[in-house]
């Protein structure tokens, strides 16, 4: 965690695992995203941020009906 905001972990992590290697967020993927942008507790605004580009990527790309809920639910929830 730098600076207290996981942003570039998380950046780093669905460039590299997630649409370099398959191109799709899969509900483990997605899972882990979640627990690094909440691990201090709160979505700082960096993080949102990068969620945000995320998950639209993802949803363009095509997701599972349970991970569109996910992202929707997540969003709703922190703002996203």
């Amino acid at each position: 965690m730098r600076n207290g905001s996981n942003s570039v972990e998380m950046m780093e992590y669905s460039f590299l695992v997630i649409f370099a290697n398959k191109g799709h967020l899969d509900a483990a993927e997605l899972a882990l995203l979640e627990r690094l942008a909440l691990e201090d507790g709160k979505v700082d605004e960096r993080e949102r941020e990068v969620l945000h580009n995320i998950f639209d990527r993802a949803l363009r790309r095509g997701v599972t009906p349970e991970v569109e809920a996910e992202i929707g639910r997540f969003r709703e929830e922190y703002g996203i």
